[in-house]
């Protein structure tokens, strides 16, 4: 059974498609797959072309597409660029409140988290597991400090710390999977 990964942005242009690209990559040797939606996308625009050059995307293959409930409901996990999106994803899909975080605030938790063998289930669901029981134990963040910055109308260097941004949150998720597989 495969586990599904959904990063979520507002238009799936930029920051939910470099992180879609960038954790098939990264969790290419996982039974994951990861996609990726926009909460205010238009379906079937071209990822932006900064987005394309540095998650080394194959723009031909990708098309935006607007979230739906199904696809939260599909997901074993929902990263969101922003709490504002989380927050979208919650109300369009109540039953994914406890597998929605930022991509930021996993990531934070991922670092703190501890999986258990009564865990179970495939790794990323024994990741998940951790990561909900470590949110319990913590702080909340900032106001702000779990959102990632958008890069639209920035350059391409913005879009490449973006990317950096996204790739360090994603690898401490594969940590935190790794440690539970």
């Amino acid at each position: 059974m495969l586990d599904r990964v959904l990063f979520v942005c507002q238009a799936n242009m930029c920051r939910s498609p470099m992180a879609e690209f960038l954790a098939r990559r990264l969790l290419a040797d996982l039974p994951v797959v990861a996609t990726s939606a926009g909460t205010d996308a238009v379906d079937g625009a071209p990822m932006h072309p900064y987005a394309v050059e540095v998650a080394g995307a194959d723009a031909a293959a990708f098309r935006t597409r607007r979230l739906r409930p199904e696809h939260l409901t599909a997901a074993t996990l929902v990263l969101t660029a922003t709490r504002r999106q989380r927050s979208v994803c919650t109300a369009l899909a109540p039953a994914a409140l406890g597998r929605a975080f930022t991509l930021h605030q996993f990531a934070r938790l991922a670092a703190a988290a501890t999986p258990t063998a009564a865990d179970g289930g495939t790794p990323l669901r024994a990741a998940l597991g951790a990561a909900v029981r470590a949110r319990g134990r913590m702080q909340p963040a900032a106001p702000g400090a779990d959102d990632l910055w958008d890069p639209i109308g920035g350059s391409p260097a913005d879009f490449r710390r973006c990317a950096e941004e996204i790739e360090r949150s994603i690898r401490s998720v594969l940590t935190l999977i790794a440690t539970a597989a």
